[in-house]
């Protein structure tokens, strides 16, 4: 009898002090799961707003941006699992940072068929910033600095609406020709909303998010 209540009290212990086995793959809006410490678990889902591996020459990843109805995320992952705009994915990760850059690494990856529409959300250059990070943005300025090489990275160059700079980095891999961009152009752009290091900067995806006025 002794030995069956020690064994039934350890179970109580162990049953009182596990999470429930259905925490640990519930779904978080990703506000929620971006506002958790460095290191932390999460389960976020989305449509997918940039192609894997888009943003590789500066990335060092094959990955790709995930955004809900409130936030986006990227999802940084080593091989290319051909995620499309406009795709469906549930994902499960860790938080971590990247150059300032708060990027998922996922344990899992489920890719489903066509999600919500993510329509850009415009946003003025001076307030591409930590709040708008992971999100697909829009943009509208003069070419305040011409572009210039980054190579093996890409290339940069900025625009200012008025409310300050912002800085557009186009990664090798996207296929945009800068060559044509000049200062003082008028341009709209349409990208991820990243960070490097202490600045921000939108990343375009395509020929497509780079649209020159003049």
């Amino acid at each position: 009898m002794a030995l069956r209540t020690l064994l039934f009290a350890t179970l109580m212990t162990f049953t009182l002090i596990a999470p429930p086995a259905s925490a640990a793959g519930e779904t978080s809006a990703i506000s929620k799961a971006r506002s958790q410490p460095l290191g932390t678990v999460v389960t976020v889902s989305g449509t997918v707003t940039t192609p894997s591996g888009a943003f590789e020459s500066s990335f060092f990843d094959k990955g790709f941006g995930l955004q809900d109805a409130g936030a986006g995320i990227y999802v940084s992952t080593p091989d290319d699992l051909g995620a499309q705009p406009g795709r469906r994915a549930r994902v499960t990760g860790t938080l971590k940072d990247s150059s300032g850059f708060l990027v998922l690494v996922p344990s899992d990856v489920d890719l489903g068929g066509t999600g919500p529409q993510v329509d850009p959300r415009w946003v003025r250059t001076g307030k591409v910033s930590e709040r708008t990070e992971g999100v697909l943005v829009r943009v509208a300025g003069r070419i305040s600095q011409a572009p210039i090489s980054d190579l093996p990275y890409g290339y940069k160059f900025w625009i200012d609406d008025g409310s300050g700079e912002v800085q557009i980095f186009v990664n090798t891999q996207t296929g945009i020709d800068v060559g044509p961009l000049k200062l003082g152009q008028v341009v709209l752009v349409t990208g991820l909303s990243g960070q490097f290091d202490t600045h921000y900067e939108v990343l375009p995806r395509s020929p497509r998010d780079i649209h020159a006025f003049g």
